[in-house]
């Protein structure tokens, strides 16, 4: 991925952390691409369906990651952010190959 990506490998190259800004009740389940917050970090932009009420927002975030990624669900945890919006996303699978797959998802949103 790019300097402005919102995934940060681990040095072990196995995992990664993603940087994510949730817009719950976002009309569909989607990733809309890469965004900047105001400290300039790279966020990626995604939208769910669900309320943010009783974690289904958090849920149906990473069920969208999950399938957008090819990974078991499993695999993805919140790191941080629970209640916010704004979210750490650990995810435990090799970072090169999940800085592909989300390349060839974002290549055309960017």
């Amino acid at each position: 991925m790019s300097a402005a990506s919102p995934l940060s490998p681990d040095p072990s190259g196995q995992g990664a952390t993603l940087a994510v800004r949730l817009v719950p009740r976002g009309g569909r389940d989607a990733l809309d691409g890469v965004e900047a917050d105001a400290a300039g970090r790279a966020l990626l932009r995604a939208r769910v369906s669900a309320p943010p009420a009783d974690g289904e927002a958090n849920a149906a975030l990473l069920a969208l990651l999950a399938r957008a990624l090819g990974l078991p669900r499993r695999a993805l945890a919140i790191e941080s952010g629970a209640t916010q919006r704004t979210k750490r996303i650990r995810i435990d699978a090799d970072a090169r190959a999940v800085a592909a797959r989300l390349e060839a998802i974002l290549g055309g949103t960017r």
